[in-house]
């Protein structure tokens, strides 16, 4: 399924928009945003990377319906982006008027000609309108001055908000009747439209992608380099025996009980780690991420996914601390919901660099990491953990409503209250916490897009699978 050409902002980009677009004085305002890429055989995404605001005192002209401003503060701007292989953006504020007038479409031909002109490279720029009660949509401007309307914008913050271009209405298949009755038919289509990531297959991320799709999401990119073992058939739903003897890889038996399904989900599968190019990129092209996997550096590397492309992404973990005789400590898990220019898995010391760089060791150099443990200069890495279906599925199912919470508010409290969701059944805790500070580690990548090599990693350099 093919996306189309869309727009993402951080909620904190988003706000500082809204503020100077919709002044006191009722007067239109203007501003310019530089973003990153997301350009693949799936989809092109603009990511807001730099918003630069128009002074109202640099606009000849400010009215209600109208607005005229000086072009030289897009000189540097230009430069950045030719530089870079970024887009423009521009985004201008509009009071109860929800379409581009005819004044627009004339300041956007001749805006955007100059900026092609100007430009060595060939990447799209775009014309964007906020409304003033929040809604956003837009349009890319072609060289020869027609306009493509965006397939979609979406904002990334404590809620998930997504404005998709209208669309002919194919109204509601029955198997997704229960859902539009219960989040509405609005939710649905907007379900049925989105692309979204599971990194990791087996113990929580089997049950997070059979939810995912009998909520009828539009497509699934599922990324997971194993293959069925006995040893899963007590926690990987829809397993079998014939599976563990064909060894089949549980990617393909996710898609198989998907395709058996058959409710419109598409499945785009990948039998790797994410620290393959392909389906690095594959991931970057989601509109949602689920981590379910234990690795430090898969989990690192997915936070940081998330935050060059702006993606909202949902870490699972759960843990069972057992004596091996039949005794348990503590049986816990945690839904952790990341947003772009929030905090992060780091911040929220889940882990530290050290351990990040010894898990890659541990991936990529299996000799080098034993000989450093045997000297003593590492930490090992905790390789197997004890996990069962009931502690799996109750985790999965936090985090699909956290989800839905997030793209279909229905909570009392509001959503930043639950940026960490804790479960321990052994102490009988159920919580939620707020979003810590903005880690300084993520947050200075948000919206860079597509980079070489891709996010700064050499691994997934061009020519690297």
């Amino acid at each position: 399924m093919n996306m189309g050409m869309s727009l993402t902002l951080a909620q904190f980009q988003f706000e500082e928009l809204a503020s100077h677009l919709f002044p006191p004085d009722g007067c239109e305002a203007v501003a310019i945003v530089l973003c990153g890429r997301a350009e693949s055989a799936y989809g092109h995404r603009l990511v807001a990377r730099k918003v630069v605001l128009v002074p109202y005192s640099q606009c000849s002209v400010r009215r209600p319906d109208r607005v005229t401003w000086s072009t030289a503060i897009l000189l540097p701007l230009l430069a950045e982006a030719n530089k870079h292989n970024m887009s423009l953006v521009k985004i201008h504020g509009h009071r109860g008027f929800d379409q581009f007038s005819a004044i627009d479409d004339e300041s956007d031909r001749e805006l955007f000609s100059s900026i092609y002109g100007w430009m060595d490279q060939d990447q799209p720029h775009g014309s964007v309108v906020m409304m003033d009660d929040g809604r956003c949509f837009g349009r890319v401007v072609a060289p020869d001055g027609s306009f493509e309307a965006l397939a979609r914008v979406t904002v990334v913050g404590d809620d998930i908000r997504v404005f998709d271009a209208p669309r002919a209405n194919q109204g509601v298949p029955e198997q997704g009747h229960r859902i539009a009755q219960t989040f509405g038919k609005g939710t649905y289509e907007k379900l049925a439209h989105l692309r979204v990531g599971v990194v990791g297959c087996s113990g929580t991320g089997s049950p997070v992608i059979e939810q995912l799709a009998r909520n009828c999401v539009g497509s699934l990119v599922l990324v997971d380099p194993d293959v069925v073992e006995r040893k899963n058939l007590n926690r990987i739903l829809n397993s079998t025996m014939a599976d563990v003897a064909a060894r089949l890889p549980k990617v393909e038996l996710a898609r198989r009980t998907i395709s058996q399904l058959d409710m419109g989900t598409e499945v785009l599968a990948f039998q790797s780690t994410l620290f393959n190019r392909e389906a690095a990129r594959a991931l970057a092209s989601c509109d949602v991420l689920f981590g379910c996997m234990d690795s430090v550096d898969g989990r690192f590397a997915l936070n940081k996914l998330a935050s060059f492309y702006a993606i909202p992404y949902f870490d699972l973990g759960v843990r069972i601390d057992a004596d091996g005789a039949g005794g348990v400590d503590q049986v816990c898990g945690t839904v952790h919901y990341i947003q772009p220019g929030g905090s992060s898995l780091l911040s929220r010391h889940l882990f530290t660099m050290e351990q990040v760089r010894v898990a890659g060791l541990y991936r990529t150099d299996p000799g080098e990491y034993s000989k450093l443990l045997g000297e003593g200069y590492i930490k090992g890495v905790n390789e197997d953990q004890p996990a069962v279906i009931q502690l799996n599925m109750l985790i999965a199912s936090l985090a699909i409503n956290e989800f839905l919470a997030r793209l279909h508010p229905y909570r009392i409290e509001a959503n930043g209250d639950t940026a960490v969701f804790r479960v321990s059944l052994s102490h009988g805790i159920f919580a939620g916490e707020p979003d810590g500070l903005p880690c300084p580690v993520f947050k200075r990548h948000v919206g860079k897009g597509d980079v070489e090599p891709m996010l700064d990693m050499p691994e997934l350099s061009v020519g690297e699978r």
